[in-house]
């Protein structure tokens, strides 16, 4: 059995169903795969997926697509590369409570933005506000990742970052109420999150076992799609207490499903979309144009 790692971006939720619908139901195993999943409430978060994937922790990495334009354009350059999106359309919004009024992104001028520090979320909020007419002058919090999302509820923070399949469940769970901000309404052509990345040079050390990987995680989100009771049964395992109290899981994965892809589109990422993203990037001058020529994807793993 080959032993291979992958470190989540976050605790279990419904983005990484197909993961654990793999492991349980043998598919890596038939592969002969052994793998373990990282969680990062572990250490709380100290160390990204990406500086995991990095140090050499973990041999696959699930985050947004910007960790794979970072590794790769640092001073110590890491060659990441990202092989399989989990979802094929953004469903993340900037979201704020309902009872704040806040009716449109102008909105935030003034107020209080909790940020999960990425590499460009920051300016991505403050672009969405003055595309809206706004100055995009905000306070920006940087509190402690995995409790982000308890600000807005707590009202220390006016708004923040959400996956609508997740928080946006747990609040309609709760019964509260939020005013949501996706990105390409207000004219930012954001790419693939979250997206599983590897590192190019361990690829070709490694490409049978890798390519296997690949395909039984895709069988697993495939599964997950057409036997949704079965699927969330196995996830709730996963789930903190908390998760487990506070959202109701068959809708998120009711909601999620359509963007996994049917059995030819799950993880695969197109070629224009990412071009988009980059050139973006560096119209903003968040990168150098060189990143539109680097190798940052590939969905050679699924072939």
């Amino acid at each position: 059995m080959k032993r291979l790692r992958i470190a989540l971006d976050w605790t279990p939720n419904i983005n990484h169903i197909g993961l654990f619908i793999a492991k349980e139901l043998g598919y890596y195993q038939e592969k002969g795969i052994e793998i373990e999943i990282l969680n990062p409430f572990e250490d709380n978060y100290k160390i990204t997926p990406g500086k995991k994937l990095e140090l050499g922790l973990t041999d696959f990495a699930i985050a947004p697509f910007e960790t794979v334009i970072s590794l790769n354009n640092k001073k110590n350059i890491v060659d990441a590369i990202a092989v399989f999106a989990i979802l094929q359309e953004d469903i993340s919004s900037i979201a704020s409570l309902k009872e704040s009024n806040f009716e449109s992104p102008n909105s935030l001028d003034g107020k209080i933005y909790a940020s999960y520090k990425a590499r460009y979320e920051d300016h991505i909020v403050k672009e969405m506000v003055k595309n809206d007419g706004g100055t995009g002058n905000m306070e920006i919090i940087y509190p402690d990742k995995l409790g982000i999302w308890n600000t807005l509820l707590e009202g220390t923070a006016d708004a923040t970052w959400i996956f609508d399949n997740w928080e946006g469940i747990e609040a309609n769970t709760m019964k509260i109420e939020l005013n949501k901000f996706s990105m390409s309404d207000f004219g930012i052509p954001y790419c693939y999150s979250p997206v599983i990345i590897a590192r190019n040079n361990q690829i070709v050390s490694n490409k049978n076992d890798y390519s296997l990987f690949i395909q039984a995680t895709q069988k697993g989100y495939s599964y997950a799609v057409k036997n949704k009771s079965k699927s969330v049964k196995i996830l709730r395992e996963y789930l903190t207490d908390y998760d487990k109290a506070n959202i109701d899981v068959i809708s998120s994965l009711n909601l999620t499903a359509p963007y996994f892809g049917d059995d030819k589109e799950c993880g695969f990422m197109k070629p224009e979309r990412v071009d988009v993203f980059l050139k973006w990037l560096v119209k903003h001058k968040l990168e150098n144009e060189k990143i539109i020529e680097q190798n940052l994807f590939t969905n050679n793993l699924l072939e």
